[in-house]
């Protein structure tokens, strides 16, 4: 009878011992102001895994599909904050690869509390792991109004929280101008220029512009009308146009009555 409570504890302790050595936490380190992460691995087979898995859901209710991350064999935990040992997290809400190469994948923290999660980059580095943090603190007063998470920009790459574009296929990461400086923009996507690289965002009273590959940025204040179109998007076809600078960026400006708008610029 003891031989066999002792090989029950024994079995116990080294089933503990294995799920310990198959999760490790990582510490995220700031992104800096613009950095690729379109990772070439030599190895054919992918390292980062996503692992679906299913998350708690109330009676009635059907349960919120979650993820967690793998490399190779190891479980990815996330410390969120530096100071704070216990501030770890394990399940995402979302995983999304962001290069063909499959070395960089973007992952929200899954966090019922309301409010935004956090987003970070966890990449195949050298075949290591590297955890990259996709945050910006914001005082704006209207942050949760206006900050959507992830939102796709067609094929050519995700907003992620109004503070970064990251381009599709080949996981470049770009930090947007703000406004203002304390706060994250306080708008809606609304379209992008022709040429793919001004972003435009639709505020109260202002259409807020920002070329994320030359960092700059223009804001064109919306006449009384725009605000009062009952479409704003087909109001600003036809009273608005894109104009290039001397540089090439492209800002999208009121125009006068009688100047022909070209709508295929929209398109």
């Amino acid at each position: 009878m003891k031989t066999t409570i002792y090989l029950a504890l024994l079995s116990m302790a080294l089933f503990s011992c294995k799920n310990d050595e198959n999760a490790k936490t990582y510490i995220p380190r700031e992104i800096t102001k613009t950095e690729s992460f379109n990772i070439y691995s030599e190895r054919t087979d992918t390292a980062i895994k996503i692992i679906p898995i299913e998350g708690d859901s109330k009676e009635g209710e059907q349960s919120e599909e979650l993820f967690s991350v793998k490399f190779r064999d190891t479980l990815i935990n996330i410390q969120t904050d530096k100071a704070d040992s216990a501030a770890v997290v394990e399940k995402f809400s979302s995983a999304t690869f962001v290069n063909t190469q499959r070395t960089c994948l973007l992952v929200q923290v899954a966090d019922g509390s309301g409010l935004v999660a956090p987003f970070y980059l966890i990449v195949n580095r050298d075949e290591k792991p590297e955890i990259v943090s996709l945050y910006k603190p914001s005082n704006g007063k209207d942050d949760i109004k206006y900050t959507k998470g992830m939102v796709r920009v067609g094929r050519d790459g995700y907003i992620v929280n109004n503070d970064f574009f990251i381009t599709n296929v080949n996981a470049k990461v770009y930090t947007l101008k703000r406004q203002n400086d304390g706060e994250r923009i306080q708008g809606e996507f609304f379209m992008k220029s022709p040429d793919k690289q001004t972003l435009v965002f639709l505020e109260q009273n202002n259409l807020y512009q920002v070329n994320y590959i030359t960092g700059e940025s223009f804001t064109q204040p919306l006449s009384p009308d725009a605000r009062k179109a009952a479409d704003i998007y087909s109001f600003i076809q036809q009273n608005y146009m894109w104009s290039k600078e001397k540089n090439g960026v492209s800002f999208l400006k009121a125009i006068s009555a009688d100047k022909i708008v070209d709508i295929s610029e929209f398109r």
